[in-house]
């Protein structure tokens, strides 16, 4: 999953910089290049991205939730 995402970001990057280079160039399919990249952007490289960012609930440590508050509010008070 690391090298796909690893090609896939290698991917947007050649494509944003044939995109960057058409737009200066004036090319007539420059702002089309560019839009197609940015929906491959949002649709396929986030997704993969964040599915295996948080696949292992590695996100739990950023949620607040009721204790990490009570923890939080009697450190203050202590300090």
């Amino acid at each position: 999953m690391k090298i796909l995402l690893k090609i896939l970001f290698i991917v947007f990057l050649v494509w944003v910089s044939i995109g960057a280079y058409l737009l200066n160039t004036d090319h007539e399919k420059a702002k089309i290049v560019m839009g197609l990249c940015v929906l491959y952007l949002s649709f396929i490289f986030m997704p993969i991205f964040i599915y295996f960012r948080y696949r292992d609930g590695k996100y739990k440590k950023y949620i607040i939730n009721d204790d990490k508050l009570r923890n939080a509010f009697k450190q203050q008070g202590k300090g």
